[in-house]
């Protein structure tokens, strides 16, 4: 997973927001509440994070981006999200019982 500093992931997510809700760019600041400032509604989130996912390829946990309330919390959100070390959990191990005989 590429890393992406904090500024391209700003542009990045102003840019896919500007084109999938037809907003202005110039609104798209840190401190715009998505649902006061935006107009967005909780039907949005689903396309917001689908949004975020295509941009960065990554999988975003829905309630933790659910729980997103300002452009802010968005650019740490995904800066959090793809800058993370990939963590890779162990392979599953099942014990196979013995054959008798």
């Amino acid at each position: 997973m590429a890393t992406h500093s904090i500024d391209d992931i700003t542009r990045m997510i102003n840019s896919a927001l500007a084109k999938e809700f037809e907003l202005d760019p110039a609104r798209l600041v840190p401190e715009a509440d998505l649902m006061k400032d935006l107009e967005l509604d909780s039907l949005d989130s689903v396309d917001l994070i689908a949004a975020m996912e295509k941009t960065f390829k990554v999988k975003c946990p829905e309630k933790e981006a659910r729980a997103l309330r300002t452009m802010g919390d968005i650019y740490a959100f995904v800066d959090r999200l793809v800058n993370r070390p990939q963590e890779v959990p162990p392979p599953l191990q099942v014990p196979v019982p013995a054959k008798a005989g």
